[in-house]
């Protein structure tokens, strides 16, 4: 850790950021935001080649895997990453027959960069928007980190109607700054130490991110995988600056409590017992004590990123429960 970046976060809290994100909102379709939802609800939602324009004009780039016949899986990345990050799980899931859609979230990927809306609630309504477009149904919907809030969001704004079942994998719900009535969260100064961070030195950030709490590489006895840091550290430098600075505010202060009570789908929730970045306590067991009937697996000593460092496991446990 050098750099002024590393100075103003230390590690166990700057962990605590980096898995709200990402990922893993948006503002059209069925914006209950009132007068957003009025303005946009006459517009059509474009789709050309692998992207989607959103009734407000951002693009939306996406992959769409597997039998196009297949139950579509929607699977959507933590911050600052994209879709790439699902690559293991999206290629093990169609080749198993779904159809798999992964999608850069606005402001991140090969999607666009617009200044205003990175918000849960903007994230949430390109990815009804993006369901609209594909006209996709009997969906098995799953995020991770930042995802998870999208995914939860989306719930809380569009329903369930086009849903079959929900995954939050290691996944920033319910709530992820200290609060009042939030005691097992992380103080704003992680937060602001977050922040501070990415303007500093952005790219070490994420650096010491990925080569540290994000897989556990920073554990007594860790092997690293460059390769799977230099993954990381490419896909979130090829998200926007302003987008991924706006998201450290989405991913930590939205509450998604209210949105999890309106889960009524089958539900799996799976969380490792050593992330550094968003803990298991205050995230995932909390997540399965609110959705009624959720089913919570934990991975002992897994990190943050447990869907590359246990890939075999998630993928095994996720497709399981995608046939069940």
């Amino acid at each position: 850790m050098s750099s002024s970046a590393s100075q103003q976060v230390n590690p166990s809290r700057r962990s605590a950021m980096v898995g709200a994100a990402a990922a893993v909102a948006a503002l059209p379709l069925a914006t209950v935001a009132g007068d957003s939802h009025a303005a946009a609800a006459g517009a059509k939602v474009h789709k050309h080649g692998s992207t989607i324009t959103t009734r407000d004009g951002v693009e939306i780039y996406y992959k769409d895997w597997g039998p196009r016949g297949g139950q579509p899986v929607i699977l959507s990345h933590g911050w600052p990453l994209n879709a790439d990050s699902w690559e293991s799980a999206a290629f093990h899931l169609a080749n198993n027959g779904f159809r798999v859609i992964t999608h850069d979230r606005r402001g991140h990927g090969r999607s666009s960069q617009p200044w205003d809306g990175n918000d849960m609630d903007h994230y949430a309504d390109d990815l009804a928007q993006l369901i609209e477009a594909l006209d996709l149904k009997n969906i098995i919907l799953a995020g991770f980190s930042t995802g998870g809030g999208e995914v939860a969001r989306y719930v809380g704004r569009h329903g369930t109607q086009r849903i079959a079942k929900l995954g939050l994998i290691s996944a920033v719900p319910p709530l992820m700054l200290k609060t009042a009535t939030n005691p097992g969260g992380l103080p704003m100064s992680v937060f602001d130490g977050i922040r501070a961070a990415s303007v500093a030195n952005r790219a070490q950030l994420y650096l010491d991110l990925a080569s540290g709490p994000f897989y556990n590489y920073n554990r007594p006895g860790a092997k690293p995988s460059q390769g799977i840091i230099a993954a990381w550290y490419a896909q979130g430098m090829q998200a926007g600056h302003k987008n991924t600075y706006d998201s450290i505010k989405a991913f930590s202060e939205t509450d998604f409590r209210d949105d999890l009570k309106k889960f009524d789908k089958p539900t799996l929730v799976i969380h490792g017992e050593d992330d550094q970045i968003v803990p298991i306590d205050a995230a995932g067991r909390a997540s399965a004590a609110i959705v009624k009937h959720a089913k919570l697996i934990t991975y002992p000593g897994a990190p943050h990123g447990l869907t590359d460092t246990h890939k075999e496991q998630f993928n095994a446990d996720f497709l399981a429960f995608a046939k069940s």
